[in-house]
């Protein structure tokens, strides 16, 4: 993921896609029914379909694969901002999700970020690998520390990790930018070649 994550994640894409779809499917239909999420047999209907859907369009369009990627990641930090103000209320999680994601999915296609923005979650998701481990080797992190939230405040706590996951993510995100730009080159490269 740290080095060459943007090629990993075309693999993973069609995956998350699949679990983006489940949740804008069933999410969407609970909003329109009034219902709790997959608290009906159709929520879970809708939910799958869609599942299948975003799946199908990650799979066979890469730009897809990243707009639903964003558009998850959108309706993950919206619907989580409204539960974390501490709303009850499902359909105002939903439709904050819903609405975050779009925003988040129409700007990945009018900046026309697919490869940066691939580029730069993998480097950061590799980093924040990279650095848990090494804080699990260390002695700085306990395996329990992560189902009750106390990795990111051990790693907030201290300057060194933050500073160490800071400088693994700009590595990363800077190699796997050379290594996209070396490929392109190498194909022009190749184009030329073969037209002379």
């Amino acid at each position: 993921m740290l080095f060459a994550g943007q090629f990993v994640l075309r693999f993973v894409l069609p995956i998350w896609g699949f679990f983006a779809g489940f949740a804008f499917g069933s999410g969407l239909f609970a909003a329109l029914a009034d219902e709790r999420v997959l608290g009906t047999l159709l929520g879970w209907v809708s939910g799958f379909v869609f599942a299948l859907i975003f799946a199908v369009l990650a799979y066979l369009y890469y730009a897809v694969a990243v707009i639903i990627a964003m558009a998850a990641f959108g309706f993950a930090i919206g619907a989580g901002l409204v539960v974390a103000l501490g709303i009850d209320w499902n359909w105002v999680a939903i439709l904050v999700g819903l609405t975050t994601g779009a925003i988040l999915g129409l700007v990945s296609v009018f900046a026309n970020m697919p490869m940066v923005v691939l580029a730069l979650l993998s480097s950061l998701a590799g980093a924040a690998s990279v650095v848990g481990g090494l804080m699990l080797m260390v002695g700085s992190l306990d395996s329990a520390d992560f189902t009750q939230g106390a990795a990111i405040d051990a790693l907030q706590g201290s300057w060194g990790w933050s500073l160490t996951l800071l400088v693994l993510a700009l590595v990363g995100f800077v190699v796997q930018t050379r290594q996209r730009a070396n490929r392109r080159r190498t194909i022009t490269q190749a184009w030329y070649v073969e037209r002379a």
